[in-house]
């Protein structure tokens, strides 16, 4: 699973049938350096599992692991949203999230 930030919505009207009733979500992936968030990597489009919105920070897996959850079984999904962080702990102090 990776952290990510939430930055936009992806609209696509034109879609194969698996894909219909799915929100797909621009995320911003992060890393941990010296105990704050930090942008790593290209932004990846997701497959909300869990009512996310911009803005909010995020749990996502990518790979095989994103075609298991109920929402993405048997669909061609690369990524999916499966949790909504409330807060990050990293060496017993409280994370700021991005």
């Amino acid at each position: 699973m990776f952290i990510a930030k939430v930055i936009g919505n992806v609209v696509s009207t034109q879609k194969i049938a698996k894909f219909r009733g799915m929100k797909l979500l621009l995320v911003q992936p992060y890393i941990n350096k010296e105990g704050k968030l930090q942008i790593s990597g290209s932004s990846v489009v997701a497959v909300d599992g869990v009512g996310a919105g911009v803005g909010e920070c995020v749990l996502f897996t990518q790979g095989s692991s994103a075609r298991l959850t109920p929402t993405t079984k048997d669909a061609p999904v690369d990524a999916v949203i499966v949790g909504i962080v409330d807060t990050i702990e990293v060496g017993g102090a409280t994370v700021a999230k991005p």
